[in-house]
């Protein structure tokens, strides 16, 4: 899977999660700072992109997936990992 693809699919998730437009969320936009998100929010983010992949993020890639580009960033290592991209 390219990167672009899984980019445009975090921000689709992101959008459905924080009920915002794609084309309103940057590759940099931090999820709590810029996005609105909270705590609990940024868990359901995380969630929702283990759905969506089929991956799995441990607690401490989890805690580092704050922004678009990071999350897109586990995700293609674990699609990788996997043998999917």
């Amino acid at each position: 899977m390219q990167r672009s693809e899984i980019e445009s699919r975090v921000k689709q998730v992101i959008a459905r999660v924080l009920d915002l437009k794609p084309a309103e969320i940057a590759a940099e936009a931090n999820f709590i700072f810029d996005l609105g998100a909270d705590s609990m929010r940024s868990l359901q983010l995380v969630a929702a992109f283990e759905e969506e992949f089929g991956v799995e993020l441990d607690q401490e890639e989890a805690l580092a997936v704050q922004n678009v580009a990071a999350a897109v960033d586990f995700i293609q290592k674990a699609l990788q990992a996997k043998g999917l991209a």
